[in-house]
């Protein structure tokens, strides 16, 4: 299985009024093959401080423990060469028998977030970056570095170059 780039977003809403629309957002670009959900997890604290969890994947169970395993087996790599590559894809393999990454108690949360919020931790997979990752890999580049530019990263720069210019 071929794997793009995975993303890993933490959101949160204020008083969340869902209405189904992230959720086609997301199928819309899965159609399109654009993203793949690799897996998801919301969490909403109602105001009387009650918790409503979803957990959900595009992945098959079987997609999800060949990738875990390919995961451990990367994290293997750097604890302890071939042989730790070896344990760790066994060990992610078994990680991801219910057909989740995302262990929703590793992340507490129903502790962190305050009551009327919720919470989402999504693995993005973008899809359509592996062309252009083979035609890369195919003219002999490699990645030096790779960052996101959200748009208070452009107001930053503007108050930095603005503090630079002579009055």
């Amino acid at each position: 299985m071929a794997t793009g780039p995975v993303q890993i977003l933490v959101i949160g809403f204020d008083k969340p009024e869902f209405s189904g629309a992230i959720r086609e957002e997301l199928e819309r670009l899965r159609e399109q093959d654009v993203v793949r959900l690799v897996d998801m997890i919301v969490v909403h604290k109602n105001a009387d401080g009650s918790v409503e969890r979803l957990q959900e994947s595009n992945l098959s169970t079987e997609e999800a423990q060949e990738l875990g395993a390919t995961l451990g087996a990367l994290i293997g790599i750097g604890m302890g060469g071939e042989e730790g590559a070896e344990i760790g894809a066994v060990l992610g393999a078994a990680a991801t028998e219910d057909g989740h990454l995302l262990d929703d108690k590793a992340w507490y949360v129903d502790d962190s977030i305050p009551p009327d919020s919720a919470a989402a931790i999504v693995l993005l997979e973008h899809r359509w970056a592996l062309p252009l990752r083979d035609a890369v890999r195919d003219a002999n580049g490699f990645l030096l570095a790779d960052a996101w530019v959200h748009p208070l990263d452009l107001v930053a720069i503007g108050v930095l170059a603005a503090e630079e210019v002579p009055a």
